[in-house]
């Protein structure tokens, strides 16, 4: 396969290697991407395993709590001016409300709001507001008591991550703690019993081709590989990960001391794993002006 300058962009801009790093891991993998990330990981040159492609689809997300239920929504839009225009916040906000008393985002968009559906409401914003609107997301989480955490916020419980923390127990403010936490770094699961078990075996793989190219005895690599994993499952699960507000604590530790445990989180950010061709900020002036 041609490896082409583009990709070797691409490759660079998602691991942070180097040009010709990049390239030759291109080649080493046939032009797969994401075996190429593994290919510079495991030979130590990726800085970071990034995930390529750009998101720039816009819009709000909109949480809300009632009785022990966090939802949180998204809805898309063309350009982030409508993410300030108050008839679009207003609808997203309803929105959130409605959210709570169904299961899922199918359910949503027939549920009612006001004296139409959420789908018909959205429809008939697109003509007033002027732009595709989507009701993409819902997620919800059930707890004794839910905290919840809106960052980029552009009004009460709309912004750009919403974040949901599910607790066993009372909470005492630990919960809105624990949501920021959460907001900045992203964990992939609340434990490892509840990661993706094709994450961990790639991961494990990696290592494992990491740690054989040290040259070092079979019985070493072993405790190697185990303890990397422990670090892996440190990183990327919410209850082992250092919180950020105490970081001589895990955040485990911080809920069990604080009289709760958490039993969920949820966290969603407008435009994850969208595409969106670039334009210009000229442009987007031009298209809001309907020009």
């Amino acid at each position: 396969m041609s490896i082409t300058a583009a990709m070797v962009k691409e490759l660079r801009d998602a691991s942070g290697a180097g040009m010709m790093d990049a390239k030759k891991a291109l080649t080493e993998t046939n032009g797969d991407m994401e075996a190429a990330i593994d290919w510079l990981r495991t030979k130590g040159l990726a800085k970071a395993a990034k995930k390529s492609g750009r998101t720039a689809a816009e819009g709000l997300i909109g949480v809300a709590v009632k009785d022990g239920v966090g939802v949180a929504v998204e809805v898309n839009s063309e350009t982030d001016f409508v993410a300030r225009n108050s008839d679009f916040q207003a609808v997203v906000r309803a929105i959130a409300e409605v959210a709570t008393e169904v299961s899922d985002v199918e359910a949503l968009r027939g549920a009612k709001l006001g004296e139409s559906t959420v789908e018909e409401t959205i429809t008939e914003k697109i003509s007033t507001i002027g732009e595709n609107l989507h009701l993409r997301r819902m997620v919800a989480v059930e707890g004794d008591s839910v905290a919840s955490y809106v960052h980029n916020a552009v009004a009460d419980n709309l912004g750009k991550i919403g974040v949901l923390v599910a607790l066993k127990g009372s909470d005492n403010g630990i919960g809105k703690q624990i949501a920021m936490h959460i907001a900045a770094t992203a964990p992939a699961s609340l434990s490892e019993a509840d990661l993706d078990p094709a994450l961990v075996d790639r991961e494990k793989n990696i290592l494992t081709e990491q740690a054989r190219e040290s040259g070092k005895p079979d019985s070493v690599i072993e405790k190697m590989i185990v303890g990397r994993m422990n670090k892996f499952f440190e990183e990327v699960t919410l209850l082992n990960q250092k919180f950020v507000i105490n970081p001589d604590i895990s955040v485990g530790q911080a809920a069990k001391d604080a009289g709760v445990e958490v039993i969920g989180f949820a966290r969603l950010a407008v435009g994850e794993g969208i595409e969106k061709e670039a334009e210009d900020f000229a442009a987007e002036v031009a298209k809001t002006a309907g020009r």
